[in-house]
C-alpha cells in the first residue's frame, strides 16, 4: 500500500483540484478555529452545514471575518441572519457568490444583490442537499425532478445585476432534460468545494461526529465535498458508543471545540399560557393582530380536516407550520420538516425552547411522541420516494390550472424557492394554504401566474379564509365556502375563473380553537 505521503504525491500528479489530501495523524484535533481554516484563500468555495441559525459553523465564520478572505463562493442553504452567521461575511463584503435555495431572512444580502454588489445561485433544497450528498459519494451527476418547466430549467434567471439594479450582468444557465418512464427529470452536478465547514455536538479525535436534534440537517451532506473538511463541534470525547456515530471519522479532516456556543434562536415561537379574562386587556394594536392572525388559524383549522390518521405530512413555511398547533388532540399524524424532523410537535412553552429543535421556518417547536431526526438528503427522499401522503405548504399565486409561484418577485423581493421546487414536483397531494388576497386586495388566486412559477399544474387543493377550491383539467372549482362571504365576494377578490360545485358547502372550521397561540 501508498504510504500517506505517497499517496498525496500521487493525487497531487492527477492534477485533481478536488482531491482530499490525507490527514497526516489519527489526532484531528486542532486549537482553534482560526487553526482550522489557515489555509483558506481568496476566492475558495466555502460550503457551509446549517439550516438558517441551526447547526450552523458560526466560530468558523467569525474566524473568516477576522482572516479577511475575500471573494469566497459560498453554498448554504440559507443566507443566515443579518447580524450573525453568514451576516457576517456579507457585511464584510468578503463574499462573491453565493448559492442557496432561501435567503428571505437577510436584508443585507438582499440589497446587495439587489444592486449588484453579489452574485446569487438559485438552487431548490432538495436538489441542493442530493448535489452535496453524491458529491462525498464520488457520483458526478444526478437526474431529479425538482425545477421542471420553471426558471431552473429554462435558464435566464438574473444571477448579477448592474450596480443600478436593473441591468442583468449574468444569468442562470439551462439545464438538459430526460424523460424517464414518463416522468420529465433535469441534469444536476454534484457539488465539490475547497472548504467544507460542518457544525456537530460530539466528536471523537478520529472524526466521528454525533449530532443533535434538528442541528443535523445538511451538515453530514456537506461533510465530505471538499479538499478540507472542518468539524466545528460543541465537545470533544474520547469516544462515543458506536451506535451513536452519525457520521464515521473518514469524512473529517480537523476538528475543534467551540469556543463559543452562542444558542442563538432565528424565530422564537412559543404557546401562550391561558389566562382569565379579567387579568388580561387587549390594546388597540393587538386587536387588529388579532384579527389578522385570526384569518391564519381560520386557514389553519380547515386544512386539519385533510389529515387523516397514520399519514406523514410534510408542513411549509408560512401557514402550514400552524396546522401542528391546530391538530392536538383531533388526528394522529407525523408531520414532518424538510429540517431533519418527523414528528412536529406544537410550539413550546416559555422556557421550554431549544435552538436544537426548529421546524423549517425556523421556528422552536416541541417533539411529538414517536419523533425522529434525519439528514436534509433524507428528508427529501422521503419526498421523491413518496414516503409523504401530502405537501402543504403557502403562495404568492396560485393559478385556475394549479400553478404555483411562491419563491421570488423579480428585481423587489428576494425569497427563494427553499423545499417548495422539491415538495410539489414528488407526485404527493400538494394542498396550498394561504390567505386569499395580498396588499389592497390584490389577487391571490388568477387566471394566469403573473410571477416566475414554482411549478406548473401541481396544486391538488386551496383553502383559504373565504373557501376551498379543488383544480383538475377542467380548471378551478370552489367546494366549500366561508359561512361570512358569499360567491359573489369570493369572484369580485379572486383573478380566476371560478366553477361553482353544485354540492357546495359551508366551510367547517373551529373559529375559537387554539386563538391562544403565540404568531
Amino acid at each position: 500500500m501508498l504510504s500517506r505521503i505517497g499517496f498525496n504525491v500521487a493525487a497531487k500528479a492527477l492534477g485533481r483540484m478536488s482531491t482530499r489530501m490525507l490527514t497526516t495523524s489519527a489526532n484531528k484535533v486542532v486549537s482553534s478555529p482560526e487553526e482550522a481554516i489557515k489555509d483558506m484563500k481568496d476566492g475558495d468555495t466555502v460550503s457551509m452545514g446549517g439550516f438558517g441559525l441551526g447547526g450552523i459553523p458560526e466560530n468558523c465564520v467569525v474566524a473568516m471575518v477576522k482572516k479577511g478572505v475575500k471573494d469566497i463562493k459560498v453554498v448554504s442553504n440559507t443566507a443566515g441572519v443579518a447580524d450573525w452567521g453568514l451576516g457576517l461575511l456579507f457585511a464584510q463584503h468578503q463574499v462573491d457568490l453565493l448559492n442557496a435555495s432561501y435567503v428571505g431572512e437577510n436584508p443585507i444580502f438582499e440589497k446587495q444583490y439587489l444592486t449588484g454588489q453579489i452574485s446569487l445561485n438559485m438552487i431548490p433544497q432538495g436538489s441542493l442537499a442530493e448535489r452535496c450528498r453524491i458529491g462525498a459519494a464520488g457520483v458526478s451527476a444526478t437526474y431529479l425532478k425538482a425545477g421542471v418547466s420553471t426558471y431552473i430549467e429554462s435558464g435566464g434567471f438574473p444571477m448579477r445585476f448592474g450596480r443600478d439594479g436593473k441591468s442583468i450582468e449574468r444569468v442562470s444557465k439551462p439545464k438538459e432534460r430526460r424523460n424517464f418512464d414518463g416522468t420529465e427529470y433535469l441534469l444536476e452536478e454534484a457539488i465539490k468545494c475547497d472548504f467544507s465547514l460542518v457544525k456537530a455536538f460530539q466528536a471523537d479525535k478520529k472524526g466521528n461526529l454525533r449530532f443533535r436534534k434538528t442541528s443535523r440537517n445538511f451538515n453530514p451532506d456537506m461533510a465530505g465535498i471538499a479538499r478540507v473538511t472542518v468539524a466545528e463541534v460543541e465537545q470533544i470525547v474520547d469516544e462515543i458508543p458506536a451506535d451513536k456515530i452519525h457520521l464515521p471519522g473518514c469524512f473529517i479532516d480537523r476538528i475543534f471545540k467551540s469556543p463559543k456556543v452562542s444558542g442563538k434562536i432565528e424565530r422564537l415561537k412559543l404557546r401562550d399560557v391561558p389566562t382569565s379574562s379579567a387579568s388580561k386587556s387587549t390594546t388597540g394594536k393587538e386587536k387588529k393582530a388579532e384579527k389578522k392572525d385570526y384569518k391564519k388559524l381560520r386557514i389553519a383549522n380547515r386544512a386539519v380536516e385533510e389529515l387523516a390518521s397514520g399519514m406523514y405530512c410534510n408542513l411549509g413555511i408560512g401557514i402550514p407550520v400552524m396546522v401542528a398547533n391546530s391538530i392536538e388532540g383531533k388526528v394522529a399524524v407525523d408531520l414532518q420538516g424538510e429540517n431533519g424532523i418527523v414528528g412536529i410537535g406544537p410550539y413550546p412553552i416559555k422556557g421550554k425552547q431549544d435552538p436544537d429543535i426548529i421546524n423549517a421556518s425556523k421556528e422552536t417547536i416541541t417533539e411529538a411522541i414517536g419523533h425522529s431526526h434525519n439528514k436534509s438528503s433524507d428528508s427529501f427522499g422521503m419526498m421523491r420516494g413518496l414516503h409523504l401522503h401530502l405537501t402543504m405548504l403557502g403562495s404568492m399565486e396560485v393559478s385556475q390550472t394549479g400553478d404555483i409561484a411562491n419563491w421570488i418577485i423579480p428585481g423587489q423581493k428576494v425569497k427563494g424557492m427553499g423545499g417548495a421546487m422539491d415538495l410539489v414536483s414528488c407526485g404527493s397531494k400538494v394542498i396550498v394554504t394561504m390567505e386569499h388576497c395580498g396588499p389592497g386586495n390584490s389577487h391571490k388566486l388568477v387566471k394566469n401566474c403573473t410571477l416566475p412559477l414554482t411549478a406548473p399544474g401541481c396544486v391538488s387543493r386551496l383553502i383559504t379564509e373565504l373557501g376551498v377550491f379543488d383544480f383538475d383539467k377542467n380548471g378551478c372549482t370552489m367546494i366549500e365556502i366561508a359561512k361570512d362571504t358569499t360567491i359573489e365576494q369570493v369572484r369580485k377578490l379572486s383573478g380566476a375563473d371560478i366553477k361553482i360545485s353544485p354540492n357546495l358547502k359551508k366551510m367547517n372550521v373551529d373559529q375559537n380553537k387554539n386563538t391562544s397561540q403565540t404568531l
